[in-house]
């Protein structure tokens, strides 16, 4: 009887070893993919950080030679000029023109079609013209700006009677297709992320189609509309191959979106592209207008995230 029993008490064993094996391997398989998605963290975190402090190092170089107060202030940008100055409003014009522009274009257009989409489209018409709409988003945005000079420029040309071959509105009108599918795509998502009962307790009080989409529906979701506004201007004001291409490359102080403007993005490819010599103050222009562009970008990223994070608390 006790013979007997060994066998099955080595089985036993065995099969514990075994399962403690595979325990250990499972273990070692987890520390391995944990450490591997910490990696990638780690390196997407100080990659930013390598980025801003690159910025920040050479922007303190550059106004050790060029007061804060004549770069944010300063009406003149001639930095590669014989005559230099530094003032940083006209990029910021440039830039503010394009980007008012663009949304004035997208956002109506944007908001009409995410209101429809949600809810007058039928499911079938909703799951085809979305993602035909996010193709937009795809399309690179070099290709963009040679359909503004080829294309849109021409066309602003006959109608305003300009001579100007680049100018900001038609790289306005090829921005504001390029943010487009970003206003349709989160806009409709609030749109529909609205509770349902508000429309039923509005259809309850004999509200039409039309008041229920126009009064609760939308007033309801007007921060999150708003949010997406602000990621559309935030990608708008960081748009470069197109705008350099459709925009020109002058920087003035100017309002008139007939005329050429250049932007921050447009200038540093003008910089990187050119043969100022690295280590330059004129070379160390770029580092001080990209460090204005993150900071914009930013503020505008962050302000977005707070609205969109202020309505998921009013809905949850």
């Amino acid at each position: 009887m006790t013979n007997s029993s060994l066998p099955n008490a080595d089985t036993a064993a065995l099969a514990d070893d075994d399962w403690l094996t595979s325990a250990s391997n499972r273990h070692g398989y987890e520390r391995a993919i944990h450490a591997f998605l910490l990696a990638c963290a780690a390196v997407s975190v100080f990659t930013t950080i390598g980025i801003v402090v690159v910025l920040l190092a050479e922007s303190l170089q550059f106004f050790r030679e060029v007061s804060i107060f004549e770069f944010m202030f300063g009406t003149r940008w001639t930095p590669l000029f014989s005559e230099k100055h530094f003032g940083i409003l006209p990029l910021l014009c440039g830039s503010f023109l394009v980007t008012a522009g663009a949304i004035l274009i997208a956002g109506p257009i944007g908001l009409g079609t995410a209101i429809y989409l949600s809810e007058y489209a039928n499911p079938v018409v909703r799951e085809t013209v979305k993602p035909i709409l996010e193709v937009l988003a795809g399309i690179p945005s070099v290709v963009y700006g040679v359909m503004a000079v080829t294309t849109v420029s021409p066309v602003i040309r006959w109608l305003f009677q300009s001579d100007s071959i680049f100018n900001a509105l038609s790289a306005s009108v090829v921005v504001g297709f390029m943010v487009l599918p970003m206003i349709v795509s989160l806009s409709e998502d609030v749109l529909r992320a609205v509770p349902r009962d508000l429309r039923l307790a509005a259809y309850a009080l004999g509200a039409t189609k039309l008041q229920v989409t126009l009064g609760v529906v939308t007033p309801a979701a007007l921060s999150g509309i708003m949010a997406s506004f602000l990621l559309a201007i935030s990608r708008a004001v960081g748009e470069t191959m197109a705008v350099t291409l459709a925009a020109g490359a002058t920087a003035q102080l100017t309002l008139n979106p007939l005329e050429s403007v250049q932007t921050m993005t447009a200038y540093i490819v003008q910089v990187s592209a050119g043969d100022t010599p690295a280590g330059s103050l004129e070379y160390r222009t770029i580092f001080a207008v990209g460090l204005t562009l993150f900071v914009s970008t930013m503020l505008l990223n962050i302000l977005a995230q707070w609205i969109l994070d202020r309505m998921r608390e009013e809905y949850e």
